[in-house]
Formats: structure tokens, sequence, C-alpha cells
């Protein structure tokens, strides 16, 4: 709960358990928190998980000033205030963690338009369109405004809600998540080219999942692009307010459709396309993103990477195209990934990480398609599995709430701890092949993290 949140129900807790008869001064402890909910209103922002705590406070607040409510009403009432404290608690307003790193971070939002691909899923003859957000090192300063999780959180928050099976409603606070980077700052001035590295979500993902790995990546010297794949990400807004929806039909629905492979790698090739396009972009000063990071980016330094289905088209735009320099994948889908592919592995160095409950079904379709594709893999940096892990502990979600196990979005290992076992080894994988710093965490012994272990091919 964030300060105001806490206080509130505290000065509540202090006037129900003072020890009667009260003095004139504690009856006024009540109007003082709903003075202290009004500035919470303006200062921290209003959300529906507080909303029993507003009416308490509203009720002690009038009653006070008539009745000095004896112990055992006092006693039931304190018990109730813990009863709705619990609501904000267990469905706290989230937090992005600070990066560790050197550099401060910035991040900007662009609009890309291909007009040599046409778009393949919107039912409308136009060219492929989609969005992409960049964190970089950045010289901010103190007027720099904070920057949103995510833009457009009114559009995304109810459609995530519905996604995950809840009320609409559900995470509409996400709109008060700020993270610690800075909107549009400047691009910090370094004598030596910044790596770029390329992030793809999942299918019904978005490119800010993983803003904390990013924003650590960042703050390391890195230019990490977000790529939000339209049609395949849960939702994508436009500048211009167009919205364009996850289009199911994109992704085979039937997984024993003998053409899922086929048909599912149309939908990762445009999103192999999609990344190319981004640095297309980079190496010229055609368009706004171009402008503002060409003479700073090293394109002959590009990692990628991806989780479940971006983890696939990862693969897939490494196996075809040579500016991806290394490629780590977050539970990779790997059904999508063309046969060849599959076949004859890929010649960068590779990474890459599963979940234990993808790792646990070890007759999977996906499990036998990755077993034979790493074994053609060039340059193995290894494969591990994380144990007390789920398929959505590589993103930002399990910090949506504690209780983010009970809710699907994780395994029962601490989300904390999940993020500091992710974070060591992407940084130090990217470390090690885009600017030659070696790691001690690619020698399969483990020390380092007990819940790692190598998992069989």
């Amino acid at each position: 709960m964030r300060l105001l949140e806490t206080l509130i129900p505290i000065l509540l807790s202090a006037y129900l358990l003072w020890s009667h008869p009260r003095p004139q001064a504690i009856r006024y402890l009540p109007a003082l928190a709903f003075i202290l909910t009004l500035n919470h209103f303006v200062v921290e922002g209003y959300r529906w998980q507080m909303i029993p705590v507003y009416v308490l406070t509203l009720l002690l607040t009038i009653i006070a000033f008539f009745f000095d409510w004896k112990p055992l009403a006092s006693y039931l009432t304190f018990g109730l205030l813990l009863l709705v404290t619990l609501i904000p608690i267990l469905l706290p307003v989230p937090q992005i963690p600070t990066p560790s790193g050197d550099y401060q971070v910035g991040t900007k939002i662009f609009e890309l338009n291909d007009t040599s691909r046409k778009e393949l899923f919107s039912g409308e003859d136009e060219s492929r369109k989609f969005m992409i957000q960049v964190w970089y090192p950045a010289d901010a300063k103190d007027s720099d405004e904070k920057a949103p999780w995510m833009e457009n959180a009114e559009i995304f928050a109810p459609t995530i809600a519905t996604y995950i099976n809840m009320p609409s409603y559900f995470l509409n606070h996400l709109g008060l998540v700020e993270i610690p980077a800075y909107k549009d700052s400047a691009l910090a001035v370094s004598e030596e080219k910044f790596p770029v590295i390329l992030f793809s979500h999942g299918w019904n993902g978005f490119n800010a999942q993983n803003a904390g790995q990013a924003l650590e990546l960042a703050s390391r010297g890195y230019v990490v692009i977000g790529i939000q794949h339209t049609y395949g990400a849960v939702v994508t807004v436009f500048p211009d307010g167009t919205i364009a929806p996850n289009n199911p039909k994109a992704l085979p629905e039937d997984a024993e459709d003998p053409n899922y492979e086929e048909k599912a790698n149309v939908l990762v090739s445009q999103w192999a396309e999609d990344m190319a396009y981004v640095l297309n972009q980079l190496s010229g000063q055609e368009n706004e993103a171009g402008e503002f990071f060409s003479q700073s980016v090293d394109l002959n330094r590009v990692g990628v990477y991806g989780h479940s289905t971006g983890g696939g088209a990862a693969i897939q735009f490494c196996g075809i195209d040579s500016r991806c320099k290394s490629v780590l994948g977050m539970d990779p889908f790997m059904r999508p990934v063309s046969a060849e592919i599959i076949q004859n592995g890929i010649s960068q160095p590779a990474f890459f990480m599963f979940s234990q409950a993808w790792t646990d079904i070890t007759d999977s379709k996906n499990n036998q398609l990755f077993n034979p594709f790493y074994k053609n893999v060039t340059e193995g940096f290894g494969v591990i599995t994380i144990a007390g892990t789920r398929h959505y502990d590589f993103s930002d979600l399990p910090l949506l709430s504690p209780i983010a196990p009970q809710l699907g979005l994780k395994g029962p290992l601490n989300g904390q701890r999940v993020t500091e076992i992710v974070n060591a080894y992407l940084i130090d994988f990217f470390e090690w092949t885009l600017k030659d710093i070696p790691s001690d965490l690619f020698d399969n012994n483990f020390s380092d993290f007990e819940e790692v272990s190598l998992r069989n091919q």
C-alpha cells in the first residue's frame, strides 16, 4: 500500500483501540483520516480496492463527532477495518523495482508503418503498422515526467483483466503505476554506441509486460525495444485512437490441427519481420525513431529475447537474419518456428529459461520440438529450469499481487526471488554476448541459485 493509503487505516485503528473514555483530541482522528483521504485522491489517486476503507472513514468521521463508541462496538469495527484493509494489501498498486545500473532510464513510444508489407490479420487492405516502446540510457532532468507502466491503461487494464478471467474493473489501478523511467528524456551521451536488444512478447501479451527487465538492461547501457505485435498482442492502441484487438484467428485454436505449425508460422514470421523492420528504421533517419537513435546505437551488437510465442519469434528471426548476434528465450513456444530452423538450429549464442510448469510436461509437443532444435544450436549457453515457476513468472505480471499464485499468474516461488534469478541470467547473458563480459552463471554448477537446474534434453 502507498503512504497515504497506509496512514488512513492507522489513524482509524488508533481511534478505535484508544481506551475509553477517549479524549476529545482522539475523537478528531477519523476526521484527520478523512482529510488524508481527500489528499490521497489528489496525490495518489483513487482505486476501487480502497472503497470499503473510504466508506468506513466517512462513517467514523461522522459518528466520532456525536458519539463516543463503547469498547465492544469499537473492537468489532476494528475487526471490520482489518478485513477491508486486506483488499488493498492483497491487490496493491504494483511497484516496478528501481534498476541497479549506472544510467538513468528514459522511454519513448513510436508508431511504425511498414508500407512494404500488407497486414495479414486486420481484414482490411492496409499496410503493417505496429507500436514500439524503447527504454534507453538517459540524461534525465528534474523536470522530466515519470513514465507510466502502460500507456492507455484505461484500455489495456480491462482487456488484460478480461483475458485472465477477472472482472473488467479488476486491474483498473494499473493506470496508477509509474516506473523508474522518464518520458522522452534526452539520450545519454556516451563515447561508445549502445547495443540494441529487441523484446518480443507472447500471444495476448504486450510490449511493456517485461518492463522491469527492460529497465535493468537500459540502466546498464542498452537500448531495449519492446515490439507490440498488432493483432497478436492483447490489444494495441495507436496514437490516433485506433484500437486493434487481439485476433484469435491469427493463431490456430485447434492445437491438434495437423497443419498447426504451418499456420502458426505465418504469425511468427510476421513478428520476425516486425523485428527486422525495427532494425531497418534504426539504421536510417527516415522516421522519428531513426532520427533519435541512429547515431547512438550499435547495430553490430543486436540481441533478441522473447517470451512464449515471442520466444519462438526471436528464434525465427535469428534463424533468418544475421543481424541477430545472440538470442534468449523464456518458455519459447516452438510450434510456430519453421521446420527448417527446428532441423538446422541457429548459429548465434543462445540461452533458454523454462518454467517448471512447462518443463514438467515432458511429452508436450513443444518439448518434442525444442529438444532436437537445441541439439543443433551451434553455440548453446545452456537450458535451465527454475523450480516453483509458471509461464508468466518471466514477466512483470506476478508483481500485480501477493496472491498472484492463487490467481494463476505465477508459481509458488517468491516473486522477488524469481525476478532476481531471471534478471541475473538475462543481464549476464547479454553482457557476455554483446559486451564480452564473461559470467560464471553458465558453468552449470548453480551455486548462486539453488532453484535453478539444468533442463534435460
